[in-house]
């Protein structure tokens, strides 16, 4: 898989201490020895899919990871998990279930891991300055992710390069595709 082959260049060839936290064994496999796909990176098998978000914050507080993949974040608390994470200057690799960015944005247990939005009411000044309603929706924090690959196809991605402008373009209705690689 995509992320697996993330995984053993970041190990292997970047030469990073990457842990892999692994809940559905689709990472690193299930036997007692990890895949050797991954290469040298370390596998934290997760017993329970919902301790994932500890498993997680374990791999940062007990082994200095300079990378953490994880496949499939799904829940609020693994939401917060990748934050804190990305917030201690861990490199996060994850992935989620979505057709697109925006669907992110739109998933309130998920939206975290962009920054999460807020409403914001602007004054009659601010708003004319913008061009733009007194309401509007904005980014709250920083993504916990620095960059964003949509897997349209297994042959077409759409890569975001700076999350944090792509969500705040999105926001504002003016999101133009800068990449799209085949």
């Amino acid at each position: 898989t995509i992320i697996r082959e993330m995984a053993r260049v970041l190990s292997d060839e970047m030469e990073k201490r990457v842990i892999v936290v692994d809940t559905s064994n689709e990472i690193a496999g299930d036997s007692d020895v990890p895949h050797s796909g991954i290469g040298r990176a370390r596998r934290m098998q997760v017993a329970k899919t919902e301790l994932q978000h500890q498993i997680m914050m374990e791999a940062v507080e007990n082994h200095m990871p300079q990378v953490i993949v994880i496949d499939e974040i799904g829940t609020e608390l693994e939401a917060l998990a990748a934050r804190t994470i990305a917030e201690k200057g861990v490199q996060l690799i994850g992935t989620t279930h979505g057709n697109c960015l925006e669907n992110l944005i739109k998933n309130p247990p998920l939206s975290d891991l962009i920054g999460g939005i807020q409403y914001v009411t602007l004054s009659d000044d601010e708003a004319k300055r913008r061009g733009t309603q007194k309401s509007i929706i904005e980014r709250k924090a920083y993504p916990a992710f620095q960059a964003v690959i949509e897997i349209n196809e297994p042959t077409v991605w759409t890569i975001h390069e700076n999350v944090e402008e792509s969500i705040d373009h999105l926001l504002r209705g003016n999101l133009t595709i800068s990449q799209v690689r085949h």
